[in-house]
């Protein structure tokens, strides 16, 4: 009987220690539990959680441990820090008892992430804790998980507590600053256009005879050009340059001379039929026209034009090529040649120059699509400004700049910078290695290699402009720096 009381005792303090251990155990200590000075930053490779512990409202049972582990969690991906304990004051004297037990709780964190509770007092617990980096954390979530073990080392989970819905922000993503540069007015707008007169003279003779062969026809679109360019408002007509050419045939002085009387005899009938004045002409001739020639054969379907070519690249005596052409294969090619190839050789180049009068921005937007060579490179560039950036017709404008100013280093790097709008960076560092030593072309130059990911050369580029004081490139390279630092 006294066997069975004892039993009965056992069993009554056992069920009073499980429920004293349950009804300690669902105590929401986690809302009790303060959080300060909450940080997590990514540096270089490396995220650091960092923040402060405040217990000051908590009222932790003594025989209880608070287990609270910080988690970096978003969808699919988790990774648990490093926990702190808070103990009870009699838990902790347990958990330093030296001797063992089936089931004793056995605490990995360091000291520094441990605390024993003294109820009612304020006390804090730095925390401090680094992982590698990976692009998930971004949208990655901090929470705390509580975990309570009782005096009978029995655990029970706490609810979790949100501290940041997101813990790092999004990547930074640099803003580019692309240069132009605005060109200046041009005071005179000083053009020209080239045309070709083929003219027939009497074999060894240089008088312009209008009615000989088909002369009356070349003269007739000679005239053409010359009325229309007279009466053309947008621009004034200033001077002509005439240039003489002879076909190879014949005795190279002759020719030489040739060329000259011919050239002279077309400027004074130029002169004379649409009066203009003498000192409007310059006269220059040429001679033999060798190059024309060259150009003819190489483009075209002769048998044995390899050694046609090798003949006049070979051979620097202008009479003695004529005379191994003839005896290339019994005069059978060199015929030919007299026939198809030498007469649009004899022929007078005149280059008509004129000044162009400046345009408004509604007019040259008209102008651009027609006669664009009379619009400075200021012109278009106002027009360009007319419309979006990236826009088919902003590059449209100043690709017809690069197009008719192609050694001028302003339309090129404007157009590259164009390019760059329009996303065709490769298309840009193109056309600025045509400029790469000037160092207005060093901003753009980084731009494009930015957007490329060669992140190293544009760092390079922005940092001799920014040298240089360029404004933008300044600001480029500390976008680029902070993009590299994330």
């Amino acid at each position: 009987m006294k066997r069975k009381n004892i039993y009965i005792l056992f069993a009554m303090m056992v069920a009073l220690f499980v429920t004293m251990g349950t009804a300690s155990a669902q105590i929401n200590y986690m809302e009790q539990v303060a959080i300060e000075n909450q940080t997590v930053l990514k540096e270089g490779a490396i995220t650091t959680v960092s923040l402060d512990f405040i217990l000051n409202d908590l009222e932790l049972d003594k025989n209880d441990l608070l287990i609270i582990t910080p988690v970096i969690v978003s969808t699919g991906n988790e990774v648990v820090l490093e926990p702190v304990a808070v103990k009870g004051k009699l838990r902790n004297k347990v958990l330093e008892r030296p001797f063992e037990w089936k089931g004793k709780t056995r605490l990995e964190m360091p000291e520094s992430n441990q605390l024993v509770r003294e109820n009612g007092t304020a006390q804090s617990l730095r925390y401090a804790t680094s992982l590698p980096f990976a692009e998930w954390q971004r949208d990655a979530r901090l929470i705390l998980r509580g975990e309570v073990i009782g005096c009978a080392d029995c655990s029970e989970a706490q609810p979790d507590k949100l501290l940041s819905q997101k813990i790092l922000p999004d990547r930074f993503i640099p803003t580019y600053r692309v240069s132009y540069i605005v060109p200046e007015a041009e005071p005179v707008k000083q053009r020209s256009e080239t045309y070709s007169a083929h003219l027939n003279y009497r074999v060894g003779r240089h008088d312009l005879l209008p009615d000989f062969q088909n002369n009356a026809a070349e003269l007739a679109k000679v005239g053409n050009i010359i009325r229309e360019l007279k009466g053309d408002p947008d621009l004034t007509i200033t001077n002509f340059t005439i240039s003489g050419y002879a076909s190879p045939e014949g005795n190279y002085q002759k020719n030489m001379q040739l060329s000259q009387r011919r050239a002279e005899s077309f400027a004074r009938y130029m002169e004379k039929e649409y009066g203009y004045s003498r000192e409007q002409f310059k006269v220059q001739w040429f001679g033999e026209d060798w190059n024309g020639l060259r150009k003819a054969v190489e483009a075209s379907n002769l048998a044995n034009k390899d050694a046609i070519v090798n003949i006049i690249d070979k051979v620097s005596d202008h009479d003695a090529r004529d005379a191994r052409l003839i005896a290339l294969d019994n005069r059978k090619t060199y015929n030919e040649l007299l026939n198809d190839f030498y007469p649009p050789l004899r022929r007078n180049d005149y280059e008509v120059s004129f000044v162009s009068r400046p345009f408004n921005v509604d007019e040259a937007k008209v102008v651009i699509k027609t006669r664009p060579k009379l619009l400075s490179l200021n012109e278009m560039f106002l027009v360009a400004q007319t419309y979006e950036p990236a826009s088919k017709e902003f590059k449209e404008v100043f690709d017809i700049a690069a197009r008719l100013y192609p050694n001028e280093p302003i339309a090129i790097l404007n157009s590259a910078a164009a390019d760059i709008e329009g996303g065709n960076n490769q298309a840009a560092i193109d056309r600025l290695g045509r400029i790469e030593n000037d160092p207005r072309a060093w901003n753009n130059l980084g731009v494009a290699y930015a957007r490329m990911n060669e992140l190293t050369k544009a760092k390079d580029y922005f940092a001799k402009a920014a040298a240089r004081g360029d404004e933008d490139a300044k600001h480029n390279l500390e976008q680029l720096e902070k993009a590299m630092e994330d």
